[in-house]
């Protein structure tokens, strides 16, 4: 199993949220190595759409929604994701993903 620990940040920018997550990742039987990734968080209709840090859309998720969620079509790869912000200011991203190059769940969970 792979385990990731690190930080994540959220700056402001003149468009919305900048996500920052920075970390090292271990792997079964490898050297640990530095991760990071950026994501923009924008305001959008009905909730808030997440973007690469390229402003390539990601997907669109509803944060008051029952079940927070949404799909991402990477082809041939899905990926379907959950948020879960019920113990705020703690919350969890699950996410699952299935097609004929992956098949992993990966949960995150965010604290304060």
């Amino acid at each position: 199993m792979a385990d990731l620990a690190g930080t994540a940040t959220f700056s402001r920018d003149h468009a919305g949220l900048i996500h920052d997550e920075a970390g090292v990742l271990r792997l079964p039987g490898a050297a640990p190595l530095t991760a990071t990734r950026r994501y923009l968080w924008r305001p959008a209709p009905g909730g808030i759409a997440v973007h690469f840090a390229t402003g390539v859309p990601f997907h669109t998720f509803d944060p008051v929604a029952r079940q927070p969620g949404a799909r991402h079509d990477c082809a041939p790869d899905l990926y379907v994701v959950r948020y879960d912000f019920t113990g705020w200011p703690d919350w969890r991203v699950t996410w699952t993903v299935s097609g004929p190059r992956k098949d992993y769940n990966s949960t995150t969970a965010y604290r304060r």
